[in-house]
């Protein structure tokens, strides 16, 4: 059973796509073009100085056989983390964010 991101505590998605390609005995290289990309591009990625391109998921999930849903949830719950980082936002953020998801569903603002 492959391992999901918070299970294994990798410091970023990009450490857990390493770990994936490391544990698959793949180089950049050829996890790159699996994924049709560039190698330097998946370097940053797993270096964390780039963001996963979320039109990647499926067929990174598929790759790796992972489930899509929970991939997502890792990958917009990373990008909101970085984004109330680097805003340097209070964690009063959270309680807001839930607020305004659920209000977007019970008016089905989907």
């Amino acid at each position: 059973m492959t391992r999901i991101l918070n299970q294994v505590e990798m410091e970023n998605f990009g450490d857990y796509v390493r770990q994936l390609r490391k544990d698959k005995e793949w180089t950049l290289t050829k996890l790159a073009a699996m994924l049709d990309m560039d190698s330097a591009n998946l370097s940053k990625i797993e270096t964390g100085k780039r963001g996963f391109d979320e039109k990647k998921l499926p067929l990174f999930c598929e790759i790796f056989k992972l489930e899509l849903e929970t991939m997502k949830r890792e990958l917009i719950s990373e990008k909101f983390a970085n984004k109330v980082y680097y805003e340097n936002v209070d964690e009063t953020v959270f309680k807001l964010a839930e607020q305004k998801v659920k209000y977007l569903i019970k008016n089905d603002k989907h």
